[in-house]
């Protein structure tokens, strides 16, 4: 493996999140914190707690899941596709440089700049609750695979996308409303039956469930079925992503 054209795509991308912090870094960091002050004020005051945790300490999993999923996504989105619109994609694919070593600069740096906010806004959480994580090895599993496996999905998106509001399509339209319904702010138990069975449909609920659990021990669905969905779905991006690499779709025209 040629480790210094993995390092120059890596050492690139990444020093283009401390180019633009502001926009990388801070703006998710506050936009979550929002979404826990408002969420853990107006509806904490309602519910104490859900499964013997404080709502406020409840919701924290699965607000970091959101930011992580939809900055893993736009991360590696934007990551690929400007070096497509500008034409230096070209360059990366002429140099001697396997595709395998360009798919682990550019899904390396986004999973990386993922898994440093996911952190930043756990500790920025810790500030104003008090938090437990219960099983830490498996709750930085669980944060890098899941970071990986939606930095293979924005790539995917990067390469598809032939306009800017395309990369913004899938985040908004499809991450988004998923992970909002897929227990981000509650547990499914307290759903009534026939919606409970219809949440159980949206793949973003078993990941976000799993990476509860680390927290607290606590779960909507079985661990070994959240662990099981993300690397089924980590397959497929990697299928989706070989594919693309050996047919030089959008790549070679």
């Amino acid at each position: 493996m040629n480790f210094y054209s993995v390092r120059a795509i890596y050492g690139y991308e990444m020093s283009r999140m401390w180019r633009t912090l502001l926009q990388s870094v801070v703006s998710p960091v506050i936009s979550t914190s929002l979404y826990f002050v408002v969420f853990g004020s107006a509806i904490g005051s309602r519910i104490t707690e859900v499964d013997g945790v404080s709502y406020g300490a409840f919701i924290v999993p699965g607000l970091i899941m959101l930011m992580l999923l939809t900055q893993s996504v736009s991360n590696a989105s934007f990551g690929i596709y400007f070096p497509r619109f500008s034409g230096t994609i070209y360059e990366v694919l002429s140099a001697p440089v396997s595709y395998f070593e360009v798919v682990l600069g550019y899904v390396g740096a986004a999973a990386s700049k993922s898994i440093i906010l996911g952190l930043i806004i756990l500790g920025t959480a810790s500030l104003f609750v008090p938090l437990e994580i219960q099983h830490p090895l498996w709750m930085l599993l669980f944060l890098v695979l899941t970071a990986l496996t939606f930095s293979l999905l924005g790539f995917i998106i990067g390469i598809w996308a032939d306009g800017f509001e395309k990369l913004q399509l899938v985040p908004l339209l499809v991450i988004t409303p998923l992970t909002f319904l897929g227990g981000t702010f509650y547990s499914i138990d307290m759903l009534p039956p026939f919606w409970q069975k219809i949440t159980l449909l949206n793949p973003v609920l078993y990941l976000i469930s799993g990476f509860r659990w680390s927290f607290y021990g606590i779960a909507d669905v079985s661990v070994a079925v959240s662990l099981a969905t993300i690397l089924v779905f980590l397959g497929i991006c990697l299928a989706l992503v070989a594919w693309i690499f050996k047919t030089g779709y959008r790549l070679k025209a």
